[in-house]
């Protein structure tokens, strides 16, 4: 069972993760953004799905 101070925690984690790349390379990002902006929605759909799997057997791992 998941406890809310575990989902808050990777909310938490997500968050920082997030922040480091503006925080870091502001400029960088905005090049980074142009770019995703270029890709089409296939592409973006692609990308998001491996992440997600990335995610879950991450996930998985983690937790066996």
């Amino acid at each position: 069972m998941v406890e809310w101070q575990d989902l808050l925690a990777a909310l938490a984690l997500v968050l920082v993760f997030e922040g480091i790349m503006p925080f870091l390379n502001p400029g960088g990002l905005r090049r980074m953004l142009a770019v995703i902006d270029g890709l089409t929605d296939r592409q973006l759909r692609i990308f998001g799905s491996l992440s997600m799997a990335a995610g879950i057997i991450l996930l998985y791992f983690t937790k066996h």
